[in-house]
């Protein structure tokens, strides 16, 4: 499995967006890819889409240390700083044109996340000072204009401005909550990364420095032990938020959407691939902190959390997206996103808990992608496959949402693991 995800990574994923969509006239990377393998070289660029490319190409040349896939990386994070990055107000837009200026300037905070998570990440590949600063900066942002001090959590966004903003959804199939899981979700997850290079760059730091005689101060360490505290701080609220508030404690899935007060809204929903996301996600989270008592209440959890997502597994290995039981209305596409999950999150159980079922479940889903989703002759992955088999072209190949990253972070989570191991 290890040597065939290293194979579709490198010449299925990174190969397609190295080779198609590179925007050599006006920087960057272009907008979209149709189904239909169609370019749209005027498509706006959405924040995600490329906080998602800086992520994957940064991490790819962190682990298989190819030139070009750093190249790649330092031309998305070149690109989000020159065009992303508001100079003015902070933070990053949700969406620039064809030729870089701003166009919708709104801050939701699943995208600076994103945004961290990748700068955060170019920092472990390159030991870049520049990139993790603006991490920082993020990180900052987040803290000062999403943490709601009252009742604890992160809102989902604000105008450019950082006022209140009336649609605070995250895309047209949300509900207009001020608090999401998937928010949420991805704010721990970039948190997880942020702490990880803190940490590896101050102990890098530390076995470089040589104490020169009578020297009051550590020269050249710029890691600071209090900016580690507070990230960690941040990151073990964030746990707890999930075991305690996002967690249906009932069913074990996660609940999607909140009042401010965590009120649940929205009716009874079941993502089953944000659910076993946020098993090895919030296992992750737990982990790099490093505190064992943190790990032994997340750990049950983390089994629980996956155990449930089993409701959206079909007998092929696939996983369903998810369902609205107030409805009935159970949306059982075969999401590309989901599929990747699925093979992470199993695998992960069989690392840590030893579950040789879940090593089956990851296998027979890896099996499904390659045979269902994975596109061997355009490249990269449909966007997902309809209950019937049916292929789905309706979607984007790339795009807003459609970015090299779960697909991407499969791959290279399961190189990583196998070779820790």
């Amino acid at each position: 499995m290890k040597h065939e995800m290293q194979d579709v990574l490198q010449n299925n994923i990174l190969r397609f967006w190295l080779d198609k969509m590179v925007d050599l006239e006006h920087g960057g990377f272009y907008g979209r890819i149709d189904g239909h393998e169609v370019l749209h070289p005027d498509a706006e660029k959405g924040a995600i889409l490329n906080a998602r490319i800086l992520w994957s190409f940064s991490a790819a040349y962190r682990v298989l240390k190819n030139p070009e896939y750093l190249e790649a990386a330092t031309r998305a994070k070149d690109y989000i700083i020159d065009h992303f990055i508001d100079q003015e107000y902070g933070g990053v837009y949700w969406s620039v044109d064809c030729m870089g200026n701003p166009l919708d300037t709104k801050k939701q905070f699943y995208a600076i996340g994103f945004t961290i998570y990748g700068f955060s990440e170019y920092a472990r590949a390159t030991g870049d000072r520049e990139a993790l600063e603006y991490a920082l900066d993020l990180y900052e942002c987040i803290e000062e204009h999403a943490f709601d001090q009252e009742h604890n959590g992160y809102i989902e966004a604000c105008t450019r401005e950082w006022e209140t903003i009336a649609d605070m959804r995250l895309s047209e199939l949300d509900a207009n909550y001020p608090k999401s899981q998937n928010t949420h979700l991805h704010i721990i997850e970039p948190y997880t990364n942020l702490l990880r290079c803190l940490k590896e760059m101050q102990a890098k730091e530390r076995c470089d420095y040589v104490p020169v005689l009578g020297a009051v101060l550590p020269v050249g360490i710029s890691v600071l032990s209090e900016t580690i505290v507070n990230v960690e701080a941040s990151l073990r609220n964030l746990i707890d938020i999930f075991t305690d508030r996002i967690l249906n404690p009932e069913t074990h899935h996660l609940d999607l959407f909140f009042e401010m007060d965590w009120t649940r809204g929205a009716g009874r929903l079941e993502s089953y691939g944000h659910d076993i996301e946020c098993s090895w996600l919030m296992h992750e989270a737990a982990l790099v902190l490093g505190d064992k008592d943190v790990l032994t209440k997340v750990e049950p959890i983390v089994r629980e959390v996956a155990k449930a997502s089993e409701k959206g597994l079909r007998p092929d290995g696939s996983m369903i997206h998810e369902a609205n039981l107030d409805t009935g209305h159970v949306d059982d596409d075969l999401h590309w996103w989901v599929q990747a999950e699925n093979v992470v999150g199993w695998f992960n159980l069989y690392q840590y808990f030893g579950d040789r079922q879940a090593l089956d479940r990851a296998l027979q889903g890896w099996n499904y992608i390659k045979t269902q989703i994975i596109d061997w002759e355009n490249g990269e992955w449909h966007w997902s496959r309809h209950p019937d088999g049916t292929l789905n072209t309706v979607d984007d190949k790339a795009g807003f949402w459609k970015c090299p990253y779960h697909n991407s972070r499969m791959c290279l989570e399961i190189i990583e693991r196998v070779e820790s191991n």
